[in-house]
C-alpha cells in the first residue's frame, strides 16, 4: 500500500487484490458467515444453551402440573349426620358405607350419588340397588388422602357434576399460554429477544407464586391465565434465540439440546409432584428455578442476527466481540468492521416496525403462516392430549409420568439423526404418523393385554413428543428473521388453541370411553398428512426478510474454498478498508 499526497494507492501487484474485493462488495455476505469466523457451535453457544435449561426447566413443571394439582383422588359423598339412631352408629365404617351410597355396575360405591336414608336391609341382601333412590352428595365429599394431601379438586370440591371445572383450569392456563404467544411473538420482534425474556421472567413469577396463595377458584384460574401468559414468552423466546445464535449444520443440535432441558424438567415434576403432594407448596417449588433465571439473564446476548435486521449495527458488533472472544476467536473477531455488518441484511425500511399483517401479506408466507398454524394445533392437541390422560392404564400416576418423560429422551436423539439424515418435512410427517398409528393400535387392542396397550402408549408419547421437538426447528427455519418471533407467536397461539381443547376432549369419554383417542389419532394422522405441503428446510440459510421467502431460493451449508478465501473477513480486504 502506498501513501501519496494524502492518498491511498494501490501497488500494482496488489490491484487483483483489491478488484477481487470489489467483486465481494458485489455479494451480499450472510450472517453465517460472520458467524462462522467466531465459531458458530462454540463456548459462547454451549454457555447459552446452559443458561437457557434453567427456566425451561420450569415450562413442562407447569404445563403438565394439572397431572397432579388438579388429580381426583378416590372419593365418596359425606355420610355424617344421615342416621345418629343407635343401630347405624354400630356399624362398622365398611357397614355404614354399604347401607348409605349406592354400588356401581362393577361392584364399587358411587362417587357422586347417596341414599337419602340408610337402606338396612342391604346388609342382608346385596341385589340390584338401581330401583332404590339415589340423590346427589348433599353433606360435600370424604377423600381419599393417601396419595394426595391436597390438590384443587378437593380444595373447592371440583368433583362430580363440578369435574368440568376442575379440568377447565388447564385450559385457562392455556388460554393465557395462547395470548401470551401472540404477545410475546409480537414484543419481541419489535424490542428484541432478550429484553421480553426478562419480562416473562418476571410475569411467569409473580403470577405464578401468587397462584400458590389464591383463596378462591375464580381467583386461582385468573392467576393461573397470567401464569400461562408468562411462561409462553420463556418457550418461544428462549428457542428462538439459541438458533439465531447458530450455523446451519448445528441447528438440529442446539434445537434438539434445547429441548432436553423439558424432558428433565418432566422428570423432575414426577419427583416434585411425589415428594411434594399438596398442590399450593408443589405451584411454589415448580416455580421457584424462575428466580435464578432472573439472576443468570445477565450473562444472556442478545440476538445479534434481530440487532442487524432491526439496524442496531453497533449493539450486534459488540455481542459478535463478545462471541469472539469467548470463543478464542479474538483475531477473527478483530477483522469484522461496522461497515461489513451494516451490509449483511438488507432492509428497505429498517425503521419499519413488523407486525402480525406482515405474515399474510404475501403469497408464500400466507401458505407458511396457514399451514404451520394447522401443523402447531395438531402436533400440541396430540401431545397434550396424551400427556394429560395418565391415568388411563391404571398404572402409578407418578410412574406413568415418568415412564412418559423418560420415553421423550431416546425420542429425541431418534428425531435429532433424522432431522439431518431425512429432512425435517419427512421428519415432522413420520413422526406424526406414527403417533397416531400406536394410538390406533390401542384402540383396537383388548385392555387386558395391558402390558402390550402400555407399551404402545409409552412408544406413541416418544413419538408425540418427538414431532414437538421437530417443529419448533422446522418452523424457526420457515419463517424470516424480521417476522419469525411473530410467525412463532402465532404458531405457538394456535397449538395453545388445540392444548386448550384437549381437556375437553378427554372429558368425551363419558360420551364413548374411544371417543377422545379416535379424535387425537384423526387429528394426528391428518395433520401428519398436510405436512407435507411445506417446503424442505435442511442445508438451508435461515431467511431474513420476508423477500428471501419469496423468492425461495437455496444456499449450500458448505462453500467451496475459493468461496472461503474470497471472504470479506479476510485480512488483506480488511487491510485495504482500514487504510484507504
Amino acid at each position: 500500500m502506498l501513501q501519496e499526497n494524502g492518498e491511498c494507492k494501490t501497488s500494482p501487484h496488489m490491484e487483483h487484490a483489491t478488484g477481487h474485493l470489489s467483486a465481494v462488495s458485489d455479494t451480499k455476505m450472510k450472517f453465517e458467515d460472520v458467524l462462522a469466523e467466531l465459531d458458530d457451535f462454540g463456548g459462547y453457544q454451549m454457555m447459552m444453551i446452559a443458561l437457557l435449561f434453567i427456566p425451561r426447566i420450569a415450562l413442562p413443571c407447569h404445563f403438565l402440573l394439572n397431572n397432579f394439582m388438579a388429580a381426583e383422588p378416590d372419593h365418596h359423598c359425606d355420610i355424617g349426620g344421615l342416621d345418629d339412631g343407635e343401630v347405624f352408629r354400630n356399624l362398622t365404617q365398611d357397614q355404614r358405607l354399604k347401607v348409605s351410597i349406592p354400588a356401581q355396575e362393577d361392584g364399587t360405591l358411587s362417587s357422586c350419588k347417596m341414599f337419602t336414608e340408610p337402606q338396612f336391609h342391604l346388609l342382608l341382601n346385596s341385589s340390584n340397588t338401581t330401583e332404590i333412590t339415589a340423590v346427589p352428595c348433599q353433606r360435600g365429599w370424604v377423600y381419599d388422602k393417601s396419595t394426595f394431601a391436597s390438590t384443587i379438586a378437593t380444595e373447592w370440591d371440583l368433583v362430580c357434576d363440578m369435574k368440568g371445572m376442575n379440568k377447565a383450569t388447564a385450559t385457562f392456563f392455556f388460554i393465557g399460554v395462547m395470548f401470551g404467544a401472540v404477545l410475546f411473538g409480537a414484543l419481541s420482534d419489535r424490542f428484541g429477544r432478550k429484553s421480553m425474556l426478562l419480562l416473562s421472567y418476571v410475569l411467569s413469577i409473580s403470577f405464578g407464586f401468587a397462584s400458590a396463595f389464591s383463596k378462591s377458584y375464580l381467583m386461582f384460574s385468573i392467576l393461573r391465565f397470567f401464569t400461562g401468559l408468562g411462561l409462553t414468552g420463556i418457550s418461544i423466546i428462549t428457542y428462538v434465540l439459541s438458533i439465531e445464535w447458530v450455523g446451519i449444520e448445528n441447528r438440529a443440535f442446539i434445537g434438539v439440546l434445547g429441548s432436553m432441558s423439558w424432558s428433565l424438567g418432566n422428570m423432575l415434576l414426577a419427583g416434585f409432584a411425589y415428594l411434594v403432594n399438596e398442590w399450593r407448596f408443589l405451584v411454589i417449588v415448580i416455580t421457584s428455578p424462575l428466580g435464578l433465571a432472573v439472576l443468570t439473564w445477565w450473562w444472556l446476548p442478545e440476538s445479534a442476527r434481530w440487532l442487524l435486521v432491526n439496524g442496531k449495527v453497533k449493539r450486534a458488533h459488540r455481542y459478535l466481540m463478545k462471541c469472539g472472544s469467548f470463543n478464542n476467536k479474538m483475531e477473527s473477531a478483530s477483522k469484522i468492521k461496522l461497515q461489513t455488518l451494516a451490509n449483511i441484511v438488507t432492509v428497505d425500511d429498517q425503521n419499519k416496525k413488523y407486525t402480525y399483517l406482515d405474515l399474510v401479506r404475501t403469497a408464500n408466507m400466507r401458505k407458511r403462516v396457514a399451514l404451520t398454524g394447522i401443523l402447531w394445533c395438531g402436533v400440541a392437541t396430540t401431545y397434550y392430549g396424551i400427556s394429560l390422560d395418565i391415568t388411563s392404564f391404571g398404572l402409578n400416576i407418578y410412574l406413568t409420568h415418568f415412564i412418559y418423560a423418560v420415553i421423550e429422551v431416546p425420542a429425541k436423539i431418534l428425531v435429532y439423526l433424522s432431522l439431518n439424515k431425512i429432512g425435517r418435512r419427512k421428519t415432522q410427517v413420520g413422526t406424526l404418523i406414527l403417533t397416531g398409528v400406536c394410538i390406533a393400535i390401542n384402540i383396537i387392542v383388548p385392555k387386558d393385554m395391558w402390558y402390550f396397550r402400555t407399551t404402545v402408549a409409552v412408544l406413541g408419547k416418544g413419538m408425540s413428543e418427538a414431532s414437538f421437538t421437530a417443529v419448533f426447528l422446522y418452523t424457526t427455519e420457515l419463517y424470516p428473521t424480521v417476522v419469525r418471533q411473530n410467525g412463532l407467536g402465532f404458531c405457538s397461539f394456535a397449538a395453545r388453541l388445540g392444548v386448550s381443547v384437549a381437556p375437553l376432549i378427554i372429558l368425551l369419554e363419558d360420551v364413548w370411553k374411544l371417543l377422545p383417542q379416535v379424535i387425537i389419532c384423526s387429528v394426528s394422522i391428518t395433520t401428519g398428512l398436510l405436512a407435507l405441503l411445506l417446503p424442505e428446510t435442511h442445508n438451508e440459510l435461515l431467511p431474513e426478510t420476508i423477500e428471501d421467502v419469496e423468492q425461495t431460493r437455496k444456499s449450500s451449508i458448505s462453500p467451496s474454498a475459493q468461496e472461503k478465501s474470497d471472504s470479506p473477513l479476510k485480512p488483506l480486504t480488511n487491510n485495504v478498508i482500514e487504510k484507504c
